[in-house]
């Protein structure tokens, strides 16, 4: 898609965004959320907003797959076993698959962000333990947006559906209009810790909240006036 189709694009989305929330008083450089609730979005034109804490490392939960995955399709051996472990992370949130692929690829973390210029991202000692940002995950889908519209990444994210567990993955940005495609994450150990990560035509946004779910869903959707307005500057 050339840039000026993509800022047509976009221009709709912040149109359609506009005609669901308000735009009065919005501050388009920071999307209104609370302190729990980091949010980022980026355009693939390289423009984006956030809330103030969008650059706060944080644990990446579930949404380091999106790395793992990235660097196996990308930068792997090629096999059929890759691709497999790379959709059950993305598709179902497989731990499993994840530990699997993290024991063949260790690097692969520390490569992807190298290669993004994802500064807030680190590798831990085992795959749950990486730190990111709400920033730097909506840097690296948009820039998978603008340079590999065909990863199979985009596919899996757009026909995920419940865990082996039986979580329903159906909250945070997902609800946001005009998204196509998201990969969630959450912890299972102490307080309660989520993330969500969309892409939509022309953008991705991601959100990670100390809190639940259903506040992240709430805290999402409160900003998004502040996403419209965004989006509408590009006019």
């Amino acid at each position: 898609m050339g840039y000026r189709m993509t800022a047509i694009t976009l221009l709709a989305v912040g149109t359609c965004l506009a005609l669901v929330a308000p735009v009065a008083n919005a501050e388009p450089s920071e999307a209104a959320a609370p302190p729990r609730t980091a949010i980022s979005i980026r355009t693939v034109v390289g423009i984006g907003w956030g809330s103030a804490n969008e650059h706060e490392q944080r644990s990446a939960l579930s949404l380091i797959k999106l790395y793992l995955a990235d660097y196996a399709l990308r930068h792997g051996d090629g096999s059929a076993s890759d691709r497999d472990l790379a959709e059950r992370m993305i598709r179902y949130s497989d731990d499993g698959a994840a530990s699997l692929m993290a024991a063949k690829y260790p690097e692969a973390v520390g490569a992807v962000a190298n290669e993004y210029g994802l500064t807030e991202t680190r590798p831990g000692a085992d795959w749950g333990a990486g730190t990111t940002s709400a920033a730097d995950v909506s840097d690296f889908l948009a820039s998978k947006l603008r340079t590999d519209p065909g990863s199979p990444i985009f596919d899996w994210m757009a026909s995920a559906g419940s865990t082996a567990r039986g979580t329903g993955q159906d909250w945070g940005t997902a609800q946001l209009p005009l998204v196509l495609g998201t990969k969630w994450g959450w912890s299972d150990f102490g307080a309660s810790e989520v993330a969500s990560a969309s892409y939509g035509p022309g953008f991705a946004v991601t959100a990670h909240t100390r809190g639940t779910a259903a506040e992240q869903t709430a805290d999402v959707l409160a900003a998004l006036p502040a996403i419209a307005a965004g989006l509408m500057s590009l006019r």
